[in-house]
């Protein structure tokens, strides 16, 4: 009966269960097991909507219900990058904490090879899988990708840090559209109002999100949108950020304050705008995301956006332990940024 399909229209799952009946999918698990730890209104509300589709116990149902190994599998994007291996670190902080141990894997941004890594972690038996990166960051979902993780959905939990469009996961994600409300109010209290964008693909969900509220703010007051100020074609390293800041300082709109897509970029733009005989920030300030060590090792030090990461970590491992042990879980948890202020941003040079 595993084919059954939901209202919507894809395969049914335990959280689509869940989810409808509005309690966890342990509990789910132990009323299809007839475990005697559920309350009767909830084992009847349950009850009526197994009846309902005719649903019938699969791999996932009984595996919550056996003995766990308290692993943790995480499939990360690229561990060398500097915001991956913070949140790596950060989340085996928190694991210990509750009691888990992680098994870690890089898809390198492949999706065959992240695929390959899921199933070979459910083999492994592992109490659920955190995705980082790869596929789940993608604006558009890719449908192979979504129906693989649906089919592990069936045996293990998998928690998203990014969307995956067309599955019932649990997400936990930056608050992507708070990180720009943080960076422009920041630089426009300074008086900034010539404020560059760099880097980024808006085909990454993060940075669509960033870049449309780039826009919006722009629009709310009432600043022109320059078309140079925004490159088309993005990308995530220190080569983007020295490039498109030097095609910012070559162009007859110079900007007075650039944001990096993330704290590379803006190193990047850093050294760019210094090889140009300008100062940092009398002459133009810089803000990059992420806030990795790479702030403080740069000259003058880097303002950038935190992302919480012991909160951040700390709700995923929750989210797993919290499916096990029929804890109510929002579908989707929001970590809220925070602005680590440093050397790089100062007031715009005409008000100076």
């Amino acid at each position: 009966m595993e084919d059954l399909k939901s209202p919507e229209g894809k395969k049914l799952t335990i959280y689509d269960i869940a989810k409808e009946a509005g309690v966890s999918p342990a509990t789910v698990s132990r009323v299809l097991t007839n475990n005697a730890g559920v309350k009767a209104d909830k084992r009847e509300t349950v009850q009526s909507i197994i009846d309902k589709y005719n649903f019938r116990p699969n791999a996932l149902a009984r595996s919550l219900s056996e003995t766990r190994r308290k692993v943790i599998g995480i499939i990360m994007a690229d561990v060398r990058n500097a915001y991956y291996a913070k949140l790596f670190v950060a989340c085996e902080q928190a694991a210990r904490k509750f009691g888990y141990s992680l098994l870690l894997e890089n898809s390198l941004g492949q999706q065959e090879i992240e695929e390959a890594q899921m199933i070979l972690m459910e083999e492994q038996r592992v109490d659920a899988i955190i995705l980082v990166g790869g596929r789940v960051d993608d604006l558009h979902s890719n449908e192979s990708f979504v129906e693989k993780v649906n089919q592990v959905c069936n045996s293990i939990p998998v928690i998203l840090t990014g969307k995956l469009d067309g599955t019932s996961c649990y997400q936990v994600r930056i608050d992507a559209i708070h990180t720009m409300d943080l960076a422009m109010e920041h630089l426009l209290s300074l008086g900034h109002r010539n404020i560059a964008l760099v880097g980024g693909w808006d085909s990454v969900a993060s940075s669509y999100e960033k870049r449309k509220r780039y826009k919006q703010i722009l629009s709310k007051y009432q600043l022109p949108f320059l078309p140079e100020f925004y490159d088309t074609f993005g990308g995530y390293d220190y080569e983007t950020g020295y490039c498109l800041t030097e095609k910012l300082l070559e162009s007859s709109s110079v900007p007075t304050a650039v944001i990096g897509i993330n704290d590379s970029a803006a190193v990047g733009a850093m050294n760019c705008i210094r090889a140009h005989g300008l100062r940092i920030p009398e002459d133009i300030s810089v803000v990059g995301y992420d806030n990795t060590d790479l702030c403080s090792m740069a000259t003058p030090l880097l303002t950038s956006i935190d992302y919480n990461y012991d909160v951040f970590a700390e709700t995923l491992v929750k989210t797993v332990d919290g499916i096990y042990n029929s804890t109510p879980l929002p579908q989707l948890q929001l970590i809220a940024p925070s602005l680590i202020v440093r050397e790089s941003s100062g007031p715009a040079k005409d008000i100076a």
